[in-house]
């Protein structure tokens, strides 16, 4: 399969600059794949869709304010966007321009940070040691900025609207976009009506949105990120699946987490580590039932993953609707649920 076979045309004044406000205002495209039928509502409406019994996986991790400016001893100045951490002091870094930052080339950031390149991955990544005083996180948000995305010019005046209501742990160099347009009153609607609230953890990181570069698929390798689900998580998923209700996904964060622990049958365990699973065409979906999720990027990894639930064919002609009633597209934009 082609990457470029992922490609649709986007007007620029669709990709949505700013957040909606309240953040369930935004539009709903609800797609039926037993009928192939779309209905246009408003994300708040989203409780008509679930029922008593469903499960709700949200992906609780949180942005980190990760992308730091620093200078090179000859007063060259370059971008670090922290990826995954190694260790208590050592992050795998995005730093452009990468030409400036060999290994043991010494960055400061301000008079709290600086650090030092220590190598450079096969990918071109730096593994770059932190020195700093105190804690790590509060020297981070002090010397740190959202790093919101390359398409998105707009200043955003209120941080945590790139985080979800429910965010807990800090890891993300990405806010898991689709979780944006619930907010808390909306989630103690749904479990007052008996829906099941579960988190599973996938700080995301350059696996979810580095753009593919190669003319084949299969060709292209997936970064890894850092994932969790508890016990806690797995019964509640396996109890739903044995009795035969539905797993409905927040964001393809969380579809990756489970898709990464599930067995042939659906049935989740509980694990942590790395995953860098790539979802694409004629992947089949063992344990994710359905999908809410934002409109992706041409050619990505994460409208790859989303054809995975239908076909690439109904997902471009969904995109093809959506483009023609002026959605709003990717982190800001509104959302799908993929039934």
């Amino acid at each position: 399969m082609k990457t470029s076979d992922f490609y649709y045309e986007l007007p620029e004044e669709l990709i949505a600059q700013t957040p909606k406000e309240p953040r369930d205002s935004s539009r709903l495209l609800v797609y039926h794949r037993d009928t192939k039928r779309i209905e246009h509502r408003v994300f708040r409406d989203i409780a008509e869709y679930l029922h008593a019994g469903d499960v709700l996986v949200l992906n609780r991790t949180r942005v980190l304010p990760a992308r730091l400016f620093a200078a090179t001893k000859n007063g060259g100045r370059v971008e670090l966007l922290l990826l995954k951490r190694n260790a208590i002091d050592e992050w795998e870094c995005l730093v452009r321009p990468g030409k400036k930052c060999k290994e043991g080339t010494l960055l400061t950031v301000n008079d709290e940070l600086s650090c030092e390149v220590l190598r450079v991955t096969e990918t071109g990544e730096r593994i770059v040691k932190f020195l700093f005083e105190g804690t790590f996180e509060d020297v981070l948000s002090r010397a740190g900025s959202m790093p919101l995305p390359p398409y998105i010019h707009e200043k955003l005046s209120d941080p945590e609207r790139y985080q979800t209501v429910y965010s807990k742990e800090n890891g993300s160099a990405a806010a898991p976009t689709a979780g944006l347009h619930f907010t808390k009153e909306l989630l103690e609607k749904l479990e007052a009506q008996g829906v099941e609230i579960c988190e599973v953890l996938l700080h995301v990181g350059l696996g979810t949105f580095r753009p593919v570069k190669t003319d084949d698929v299969e060709h292209h390798v997936m970064h890894s990120e850092y994932y969790e689900v508890s016990e806690r998580a797995a019964e509640t998923i396996n109890r739903a699946k044995k009795e035969g209700r539905r797993v409905i996904c927040v964001g393809t964060t969380s579809v990756r987490t489970l898709e990464t622990v599930a067995d042939g049958e659906g049935f989740v365990r509980p694990a942590r580590g790395d995953t860098s699973i790539f979802l694409y065409p004629p992947y089949k979906m063992k344990c994710c039932d359905a999908l809410i999720t934002n409109f992706h990027l041409p050619e990505s990894t994460l409208l790859m993953l989303v054809s995975c639930l239908c076909s690439r064919e109904e997902i471009l002609s969904i995109y093809k609707v959506a483009v023609e009633e002026r959605y709003r597209f990717f982190s800001f934009g509104d959302a799908m649920l993929v039934l």
